[in-house]
């Protein structure tokens, strides 16, 4: 097989685990940020069974509650996931809303109470000072650890092929049948790739927010 058709192979896998990127962020950052008002609540019960949640996802392999989404509905309630990638996405999105969760916490925590006296001072909502004053704040001071995060979602996408999840690796691997072992390292070129482009972004970004002390 020539490196240009090899090429084309694993560009269609790197598209899956692109979507499976995506999808991961775009479920996990705001259901993230819902957990951490779930264990920052003054309600004992809430925040006991938040955080009980958070410890055990965070405590339990990613790979492992891969197989529990796949397969744990269909051999205990007959309802499968309708599909391997949906499967992948719902565990992804999960896992990674939790730890983004506890980031979100001590960012919000770190923030001093005289910011939202000062908010309630000028007749401001709890909603309009959180958004308003307290967020952007958050922001610039979880952005190292969630950049983290998400360099660490780009290549924890290679577990979804536990579940045969056609993405880049698994793409990759599928070539070796035919007795081609070079695929496997060349799948590292898209992953530096990406992640270098995130990493400019994360770079950029901090610097926009860098007026915050």
């Amino acid at each position: 097989m020539s490196f240009t058709a090899v090429t084309s192979n694993l560009w269609n896998g790197f598209q899956t685990t692109l979507l499976l990127f995506a999808l991961t962020l775009l479920f996990s950052l705001p259901f993230g940020l819902l957990i951490s008002f779930g264990s920052m609540s003054k309600i004992k019960l809430l925040r006991f069974l938040t955080k009980i949640i958070v410890w055990i996802v965070r405590g339990t392999p990613l790979m492992l509650q891969v197989f529990i989404v796949f397969y744990v509905p269909g051999l205990v309630f007959n309802a499968p996931i309708a599909t391997r990638f949906n499967a992948a996405v719902i565990a992804f999105s999960f896992n990674y809303a939790c730890y983004f969760s506890e980031i979100y916490r001590g960012g919000i925590e770190s923030i001093s109470r005289s910011q939202y006296e000062a908010g309630q001072v000028l007749g401001m909502t709890k909603s309009q000072i959180f958004f308003r004053i307290v967020l952007l704040q958050v922001i610039k001071r979880i952005l190292a650890p969630m950049s983290n995060e998400v360099i660490t979602l780009v290549k924890d996408t290679a577990l979804a092929r536990v579940i045969m999840v056609v993405e880049i690796l698994k793409e990759a691997e599928n070539l070796t049948a035919i007795g081609l072992v070079w695929p496997l390292f060349y799948t590292g070129v898209f992953y530096l790739a990406f992640i270098g482009i995130l990493t400019l972004v994360f770079g950029y970004t901090e610097k926009r927010l860098g007026y915050f002390v």
